[in-house]
């Protein structure tokens, strides 16, 4: 089982959000320190999979061909600054629909689960939406971590009203990579 796991959200982690979304690669725009943090999670030993809610693919504002094209971009070039996606997931669904896999239901935390021999336990989701935050505690993750890039200020605040914490609160995810390492080292006796 696949036990140093963490999940990460898309867009307002790696890349900026847009109230317009992502619609093709000309759009997508790192966040600065995303690829970094990605590679030090990596070089870690860590397994890093993209858990995105993609309503734009059945609004029709994008079919999955391009989307596919973006987060093939996406994963190049993290892997070119010595980073590894390995797998992403996507709900394509708009909240209507009520589907199991949009975030904050754990459908896609759990197609991961299935097809990696995820240990849930010891994973760590990271998020800048109160869902993403949801959607750790509703599939059983170890840990999730607010990073206050994207919408994480407001979601900081809409968490604190509803008495939902994360285990902690990152600048972006530069700093919730050296947390997640951090902790684990401390954790690990082996270290």
């Amino acid at each position: 089982m696949l036990e140093k796991v963490v999940f990460l959200d898309r867009d307002g982690v790696i890349n900026r959000n847009s109230s317009y979304y992502v619609k093709h690669w000309a759009e997508f725009e790192f966040l600065p320190g995303s690829k970094a943090a990605i590679k030090s999670l990596t070089v870690n030993g860590y397994t890093i999979f993209i858990i995105t809610n993609q309503s734009i693919i059945n609004r029709k504002m994008v079919p999955r061909e391009i989307l596919g094209d973006i987060h093939m971009r996406m994963k190049v070039d993290v892997e070119a600054a010595g980073g590894k996606i390995s797998d992403i997931f996507f709900c394509p669904h708009t909240p209507a629909e009520n589907c199991d896999c949009r975030k904050p239901r754990p459908g896609l935390i759990y197609q991961a689960q299935k097809a990696h021999g995820v240990d849930l336990s010891t994973a760590t989701m990271v998020g800048d939406n109160a869902k993403d935050i949801e959607c750790a505690r509703n599939s059983g993750c170890g840990s999730a971590i607010l990073v206050r890039t994207g919408c994480g200020i407001e979601a900081e605040k809409t968490l604190r009203d509803h008495k939902q914490y994360p285990d902690y609160v990152a600048r972006d995810l530069n700093a919730a990579a050296r947390w997640i390492i951090d902790t684990h080292n401390r954790n690990d006796p082996a270290q």
